[in-house]
C-alpha cells in the first residue's frame, strides 16, 4: 500500500470519527430534550411516562451499537495482518540419529564336549549368570573315573599290540609269493593307470589353452571395434565372447576328459592302496629283507595310536572340575541334558558375555550417510544410560519387516554392569555433527520452493523473502550457512495469506 492510500485512509478515519461525534451530540441534545418534557409531563401516568423513557435508552443504545459497528468495520479493511516473529542468533546446536534396538552380546562362545562322560549336575541353567572360572556342569564321578581308566587300559593296548603284529610278521613268510607277484602286476597298471590320466589331462590342458587363446583373440576384436558399438560386427563379437566364455567354463569335451580322469584317479588310488597293502604283507612276510621297513611302519601307526589314547586321557584329566566358564555372561542355550552321554564334539551350552554388550539398530537410508564408525552415542536401558560408540556397520542392505532397505549397525556399550540384561531393548541417541556458536532458527520458519530453502522476515513492516543455505538440524533449530544476519526478524510460523510484499504488523515473541 502507497503513503497517499495510508494517508487518504486516515483521513476518511477522522471524516468517519467526526461523523460519529456529531450524531452523538444530536442524540445528547435528544436525550435532554426527553428529559425537559418529562419534567413538564410530572403529573403524567406512570405507566406512560416508564415506556417513553424506555424508548429512549433504547434508541440512543442502537444509535451507539450502529456507529461502533461501522467503525469496526472501517477499521477491519484497513488493518494489517498481526505476524509472529523472532530475532535470529547465535547458538549451538547438536545432529542426531535417535532409535532402538537389542541388547545383544559382542562375545559370544559355544562350548562343545571334548570327551563323552555322562553329565553329572547343571549348575547355571539357561538366563542365569555365571563367572569367569565357574562349572556350568560337571560329570557323573563313577562314568569319570572309568573312561579314565579306559583310556589308561588304551595305551597299554597299543604298545600289546605292537608286539604281538611284530610276531605275527615272523609267521607270515607263506604270503611273500603272492605279495611279490601282486606288486609286479600293481606296478604295471599303475604306469599304465597314471600315463593315461596324464594323457588326458594333456588334452584337457591343450582344450582350454585354445579357448583361452580365441576368447583373448575375441577380446582384442572387440576392443577394436569398441568404438562403433552400434554395428552387427560389433554386436556379434560381443556374442562370440560370450559363447567362448561358456565354452571354457562349459565345453562337453572337456568335461568328458575330466570325468574320465577321475574315474581313472579312483583307480590308480585303489591300485595304490592295495600296491601298499601288499607292500605291508610282503613287509610282514619278508622279515629278512624288509623287516626294518615293515617294523617302521608298525612303529609309526603305534605312535599315531598313542597320541590319539593320551589326548583322550589329557582331555579327560582337563575335565576333571567339569567345563568352566571363560568370561562373564549368561546361558543362553544348555543342550546337556543331567544323566545323558554326549559324543565329543557334540554342543553342551552357549555362553554369552554380559561385559562385552552391544546394541544392534538398523539405520535406513535417509541416516546411513551421517553413521560414521567410531561416533559417540548414548544408550538407555530402562532407567539407565550407558555411554556407546558405533562399532560396526555392514556393508548390505537387508528388508524390514515393512519392506524398506535399512543397514544393520552395531553400538558398542562401552562401560556396561549388572543392569544390563540381554535381549531387552534399548534407546540409542548418535551423535552425528555439532556446530557451536553458529546463527539457528526454528525448524517451523524454514521454508522450501522450486529455488530451494527460505524464510520470510519482516524489514520495515514489510514481509520479504530470503534464500538460506541450511547446515545441520535438530527436532527444534536449523543451522543457517548463509542468507540470513544475526538479528534479522523472521516469522516463525508462515500462515496462509502471507506473501512477499506484503504489509504487517509484526509481534515479537519472547
Amino acid at each position: 500500500m502507497s503513503d497517499m492510500d495510508l494517508q487518504k485512509t486516515d483521513q476518511q478515519k477522522q471524516k468517519e470519527l467526526k461523523k460519529m461525534e456529531k450524531q452523538k451530540a444530536k442524540e445528547e441534545k435528544k436525550q435532554q430534550k426527553v428529559q425537559k418534557k418529562e419534567q413538564k409531563k410530572a403529573s403524567m401516568e406512570p405507566g406512560r411516562k416508564k415506556k417513553i423513557i424506555k424508548r429512549s435508552i433504547f434508541g440512543g443504545v442502537a444509535a451507539v451499537f450502529v456507529l461502533f459497528i461501522i467503525y469496526n468495520n472501517i477499521a477491519a479493511a484497513n488493518a494489517k495482518p498481526v505476524v509472529y516473529t523472532m530475532a535470529v542468533a547465535k547458538g549451538d546446536i547438536e545432529q542426531t540419529v535417535n532409535t532402538s534396538g537389542s541388547v545383544v552380546s559382542d562375545e559370544v562362545k559355544t562350548y562343545f564336549a571334548p570327551v563323552s562322560i555322562e553329565v553329572g549336575t547343571i549348575h547355571v541353567a539357561v538366563g542365569e549368570s555365571a563367572s569367569k572360572g565357574q562349572a556350568v556342569l560337571t560329570y557323573d564321578e563313577t562314568d569319570f573315573a572309568n573312561e579314565k581308566r579306559t583310556a589308561e587300559l588304551k595305551l597299554q593296548q597299543n604298545e600289546g599290540s605292537y608286539k604281538n603284529s611284530i610276531q605275527k610278521n615272523n609267521e607270515s613268510l607263506g604270503d611273500l609269493g603272492e605279495a611279490n607277484v601282486n606288486l609286479a602286476v600293481l606296478e604295471q597298471q599303475i604306469t599304465d593307470i597314471d600315463n593315461y590320466i596324464k594323457d588326458l589331462q594333456r588334452q584337457v590342458d591343450d582344450k582350454k589353452a585354445a579357448l583361452a587363446h580365441e576368447g583373448a583373440l575375441l577380446q582384442i576384436s572387440l576392443i577394436d571395434w569398441a568404438d562403433q558399438p552400434d554395428t552387427d560386427e560389433y554386436e556379434n563379437l560381443q556374442k562370440l565372447v560370450q559363447i567362448n566364455t561358456y565354452e571354457q567354463a562349459n565345453n562337453e569335451e572337456i568335461r568328458a576328459w575330466e570325468e574320465e580322469i577321475t574315474k581313472y584317479t579312483e583307480m590308480l588310488n585303489n591300485c595304490k592302496e592295495y600296491k601298499s597293502e601288499m607292500k605291508s604283507q610282503k613287509s610282514s612276510a619278508e622279515s629278512t629283507k624288509l623287516n626294518a621297513g615293515g617294523k617302521e611302519e608298525l612303529e609309526a601307526k603305534t605312535e599315531m595310536e598313542n597320541i590319539s589314547s593320551q589326548e583322550t586321557l589329557d582331555a579327560i584329566l582337563a575335565s576333571e572340575s567339569g567345563i568352566t566358564a571363560d568370561f562373564n555372561g549368561v546361558v543362553t542355550e544348555m543342550n546337556a541334558v543331567e544323566g545323558k552321554t554326549p559324543a565329543v564334539g557334540e554342543q553342551l551350552f552357549k555362553l554369552e558375555s554380559t561385559d562385552n554388550v552391544k546394541v544392534t539398530i538398523t539405520i535406513s537410508k535417509y541416516d546411513l550417510e551421517k553413521i560414521k564408525i567410531g561416533q559417540k552415542a548414548v544408550v538407555t536401558i530402562g532407567g539407565f544410560t550407558y555411554d556407546g560408540e558405533v562399532a560396526k556397520i555392514d556393508r548390505m542392505a537387508t528388508k524390514n519387516n515393512s519392506g524398506a532397505a535399512v543397514v544393520n549397525t552395531d553400538i558398542k556399550i562401552t562401560n556396561p554392569d549388572e543392569n544390563i540384561f540381554l535381549g531387552v531393548e534399548a534407546k540409542v541417541s548418535i551423535s552425528t555433527s555439532k556446530s557451536e556458536g553458529t546463527l539457528l532458527v526454528p525448524f517451523s520458519a524454514v521454508n522450501t520452493d522450486m529455488d530451494g530453502s527460505f524464510v520470510y522476515a519482516v524489514e520495515n513492516g514489510i514481509v520479504v523473502k530470503k534464500p538460506v543455505q541450511t547446515g545441520i538440524s535438530s527436532a527444534v533449530d536449523v543451522e543457517i550457512k548463509e542468507g540470513l544476519n544475526e538479528g534479522d526478524q523472521i516469522l516463525t510460523d508462515v500462515t496462509n495469506g502471507i506473501s512477499e510484499g506484503m504489509a504487517v504488523t509484526a509481534v515479537a515473541q519472547q
